[in-house]
């Protein structure tokens, strides 16, 4: 079995992002093997009684703060969408459904059309504009992602989840430890290599 760091996702989280854009960076990327998982963040926040940053004001500013500031000290080219939270549901089921050659463009194009150009990814027209940039069939997307198939395979990797204790996103995972946050992606490559 090949060696891997499971990354848990959700496009709708600035964390994701940021850790995204630092695995991006990472001199020897080539040489990791990252395995995207994608979630569906409130479903896994209902899940585990977890009340979101975007509904308590406090937290919410914090983490406003806290996610410029990350992205200033890595040179990380982030925007503050003006649309937080926005529903990630269809995205997320999208990620699986498109074809596996087709991910990593989608993904890289979804997380910069979100948290780097400021648009409301949740609207079919600027979704539309992210499946043109990534040669997806906009009628064969917006079908597929109201597949019951693709339903249920959100569904059972969220739960799945879960059930290994990730709460929020990003999360990694390797040789059975988690590391939740984009601030624990240093551990998780230490893991990785040792």
């Amino acid at each position: 079995m090949t060696k891997c760091i499971d990354f848990y996702f959700d496009f709708i989280s600035p964390y994701s992002y940021l850790a995204f854009k630092k695995i991006k960076s990472l001199q020897k990327k080539d040489q990791i093997n990252f395995n995207y998982k994608p979630i569906f963040l409130g479903g896994l926040h209902n899940l585990g009684g977890v009340i979101a940053p975007a509904f308590n004001e406090r937290k919410m500013k914090n983490m406003k703060n806290d996610c410029e500031l990350i992205a200033k000290k890595n040179n990380i080219d982030f925007k503050w969408n003006n649309n937080f939270p926005i529903n990630s549901l269809y995205l997320m089921r999208g990620y699986i459904f498109i074809e596996n050659e087709k991910k990593e463009k989608f993904f890289e194009v979804c997380f910069d059309s979100y948290w780097k150009e400021d648009l409301d990814i949740s609207q079919s027209i600027n979704l539309n504009k992210i499946l043109d940039k990534c040669n997806i069939n906009q009628e064969n997307f917006h079908n597929g992602i109201k597949d019951l198939k693709i339903k249920n395979e959100l569904k059972e990797l969220t739960n799945k989840a879960f059930k290994l204790d990730v709460f929020g996103a990003p999360t990694f995972l390797i040789n059975d430890k988690l590391f939740w946050g984009q601030d624990r992606l240093a551990y998780a490559l230490e893991e990785y290599i040792s």
